[in-house]
């Protein structure tokens, strides 16, 4: 048997999720942009199909963070509008109609160098640092946006920046107040790009909804308060092997788990080489035949140990759901975060981006 861990992507899901979030909005203001994020690959969902079906859908922009990413879209004929969100990046951008973010004066000036030199013009959006530490314009921020602004041949389209703690309204409001500064300040000069910076979380902050929101992990289903979302991805393998042990016998490596009866053990083929963290070893369930069966031992690079002593009927080859459901249980990317001690975007983005991918809708091919 080859490696195989299998990712079962819902697009009916995806296009829910889009609609709830579009009402989501709606209900706080009308006519707001989604900039629909599908940086790293989607979040493991595969960026090229998850594209094309929003652009089918009429979303606004996509959202990348690197020239490449942006590239491989457009080589799949994707139109939609993207957002490059933390590149460099200039000759690409021109060629291929790309949407900068500036985060940094000498970016700006090197744009506006080669429009000039290209005879053309581009669009662009400012990053304003607001309270992230990461990229923006800090400092005299009005003084950097005057120098901008007298830049030949870039327009300022959009500013945006990025709420760090989105969960805390107090800290978020600081954050959303810095914006709403730059606002006026280029309202009163008669200038007005379109202002965004509320994220998933964000989008129930309702002072966060200025003209565009960039939802991500949304998208893909996962929100600690939203009813009605729909997991996009399950993931799913097979069992490799069966063994029977005897008591008190060690499992996999450091004998971090001994057997305390006469056991069944499933071999599984997937571990951290797959983006199943070893962090799970010991901590995690699978789904086999409709019920959760325990990880057991540490979890290697290729394979995982779960114990099937109390199934009946198991047989080598028989489907393991490593996140999805089965009957009535579920596992989902939460459960396995809570396991492997991280979030639901680093379960999604590890184990999607080493999975064969396999498109369906709503349970149809």
């Amino acid at each position: 048997m080859s490696r195989f861990l299998q990712a079962e992507i819902d697009l009916k899901a995806l296009i829910n999720n889009f609609y709830l979030i579009k009402s989501i909005i709606k209900r706080i203001k009308s006519h707001t942009k989604i900039i629909a994020i599908v940086k790293a690959d989607a979040y493991g969902h595969g960026a090229v199909e998850v594209s094309k079906v929003l652009e089918k859908h009429q979303v606004d922009y996509l959202g990348v963070a690197f020239y490449e990413e942006a590239l491989t879209l457009r080589e799949a004929n994707i139109k939609c509008p993207i957002l490059l969100l933390f590149d460099r990046e200039i000759e690409g951008v021109f060629k291929y109609n790309l949407t900068p973010v500036i985060f940094e004066l000498e970016q700006a000036k090197e744009l506006s160098k080669y429009a000039q030199k290209k005879g053309k013009n581009i669009s662009a959006h400012l990053k304003i640092e607001t309270g992230m530490g990461r990229l923006g314009l800090h400092g005299d921020i009005f003084k950097q946006i005057d120098t901008i602004l007298k830049m030949p041949n870039i327009r300022i389209e959009g500013i945006m920046s990025h709420l760090s703690n989105a969960e805390d309204p107090l800290w978020s409001s600081e954050q959303i107040g810095k914006l709403k500064e730059i606002k006026n300040y280029l309202t009163n000069l008669g200038i007005s790009p379109f202002f965004h910076i509320a994220n998933s979380t964000g989008l129930f902050l309702k002072n966060a909804i200025f003209d565009a929101v960039r939802p991500g992990i949304m998208l893909y289903g996962y929100s600690n308060n939203t009813e009605g979302l729909k997991t996009c991805m399950s993931l799913k393998t097979k069992l490799l092997d069966i063994r029977k042990l005897p008591k008190n016998m060690p499992i996999s490596y450091g004998k971090t788990y001994i057997t305390k009866r006469d056991s069944l053990i499933g071999v599984v083929p997937i571990g951290y080489a797959d983006g199943y963290f070893r962090r799970i070893s010991n901590r995690g369930f699978m789904l086999l035949r409709g019920k959760k069966v325990p990880v057991i031992g540490t979890v290697c690079m290729d394979l995982t140990m779960i114990d099937l002593t109390d199934l009946e009927g198991v047989k080598v080859g028989d489907e393991v759901i490593i996140m999805g459901e089965s009957d009535a249980e579920k596992i989902t990317a939460w459960d396995i975060a809570h396991w492997a001690d991280t979030i639901p975007y680093e379960v999604l983005t590890s184990l999607g981006s080493k999975a064969k991918k396999k498109y369906i809708y709503g349970g149809e091919e």
